[in-house]
């Protein structure tokens, strides 16, 4: 990989994440070298792919250069590389682009789609986990509704019009109301020809609450928004089967839709190498210990969303999102630094700071630890905070004058079929982009 020998120690991250970047950051101008391998050379900021998906944002205004990030550090490397095994017994890390040794080496590499093995919605449904997805969405949304414009079939033209969206999380929730929000100001205006009124949003829940990892207030108060907005919410319904027209469900409810998407649950990215029962838990994921070092491993660490630390307080590991990971990798970071001056590491204790989602247009709702609040004020505080930790001033101004742009404009100007896509090519497509 053509990178220089260092009597320094040398540190492997893997993933450009959340976590992966909260580690190099701390990492970067320390006494050791800090390799960071990762398959895109952007960081993206996941919570917002939901407004690449709807129009609402470019993917430039949510990604960021990984060299940019970590610019002035004196002895950090990126390589953009896709690691195909870790072997642990030799330490090295087998690549793409070749083969690299560790001295202490940081798992890193996220979550993935998880489709629980239900191959009809793998191949037929969308996900929305990367840039590349959501920009697939994106024109699979609008393709719909042009060809809907062309066809007499009532049948054909209600079911392009139709989504489903499986999974009542924070994801699902925010996608639903920004397909509402369109459905509302943006599709009567822009297919003027096209009865726009009978497309259906459905989100639907295999629970009995939609954020069931936020309090039943804001549960309700969410599903209150999203009726009014005009979202059909299906709770204590599971989706079983899709083959790219109907949606089967372990009801007598089914549904005619198009579209698709995915949010009903994320697995760990494994690596060959770390896929053992030793190592794995549930999800995939890889558990650790207090320090994040892998079971078993002394120089092996994992963070953020692939990890899985088992505490009293969170006995199936810390929640897969973005505040753990950045947490995790400043705990790690200081770690390391202790371990290479032969000092003993510090457990990692999680701060939960709350959560929140947003379902609409001065419509959120926010969780803190001391205080619970929904409407138009937790609106500007979801606002801000996604501003706060997006990365890079260009990106915070891009996002922040689109979002008032289209507040005050009810619109959302980058509706725009870039790239044709087609659900059949879904699977081939995601191929060709890892290889």
């Amino acid at each position: 990989m053509n990178i220089p020998q260092s009597s320094y120690p040398r540190i492997v991250i893997v993933g450009g994440g959340f976590g992966g970047i909260a580690l190099a950051k701390k990492l970067g101008k320390k006494e050791a070298q800090v390799v960071l391998l990762d398959k895109h050379n952007y960081h993206n900021f996941q919570p917002l792919l939901y407004q690449v998906s709807t129009g609402g944002l470019e993917p430039d205004s949510i990604a960021y250069p990984i060299r940019k990030v970590l610019q002035g550090y004196p002895n950090f490397y990126f390589r953009l590389a896709q690691v195909q095994e870790v072997k642990t017994d030799t330490k090295r890390i087998k690549t793409n682009i070749g083969e690299i040794f560790y001295d202490y080496l940081v798992i890193a590499a996220g979550s993935e789609t998880n489709f629980f093995g239900n191959k009809g919605i793998a191949t037929k449904g969308m996900a929305m986990k990367t840039i590349p997805q959501s920009l697939n969405l994106r024109s699979l949304i609008l393709e719909n509704f042009e060809q809907a414009l062309l066809t007499d079939d009532l049948h054909e033209r209600d079911a392009l019009m139709n989504f489903v969206i499986v999974g009542g999380g924070p994801t699902g929730v925010e996608l639903a109301g920004a397909l509402a929000e369109m459905k509302k100001g943006i599709l009567p205006k822009d297919y003027p020809d096209l009865d726009t009124r009978r497309a259906q949003i459905n989100l639907v829940q295999s629970g009995d609450r939609i954020l069931p990892a936020m309090s039943e207030k804001a549960s309700e108060k969410a599903e209150s928004f999203l009726e009014e907005l005009g979202v059909n919410v299906w709770k204590n319904i599971r989706v079983t089967d899709y083959d790219g027209k109907k949606v089967s469900t372990n009801t007598n409810t089914m549904f005619q839709a198009e579209t698709l998407v995915w949010a009903a649950g994320v697995k760990a990215v494994e690596i060959k190498g770390l896929d053992s029962e030793e190592f794995l838990c549930r999800g995939k994921r890889l558990r650790v210990n207090e320090f994040h070092q892998v079971a078993g491993l002394e120089d092996v660490f994992a963070i953020g969303d692939v990890a899985q630390m088992e505490t009293e307080e969170f006995p199936h590991g810390h929640p897969m999102m973005a505040q753990p990971a950045i947490q995790q990798g400043k705990n790690l970071g200081d770690n390391l630094v202790r371990l290479m001056e032969g000092k003993s590491m510090k457990p990692f204790v999680y701060k939960d700071k709350g959560s929140m989602a947003t379902v609409g247009r001065n419509k959120a709702v926010v969780d803190l630890p001391k205080f619970k609040f929904q409407g138009v004020f937790a609106w500007f505080v979801w606002m801000f905070v996604h501003l706060y930790f997006l990365i890079g001033f260009r990106d915070r101004v891009v996002v922040f004058i689109n979002w008032v742009y289209n507040y005050i404009r009810f619109d959302r100007e980058a509706r725009l079929i870039i790239r044709p896509f087609k659900k059949q090519n879904r699977v081939e497509r995601d191929t060709l982009m890892q290889d």
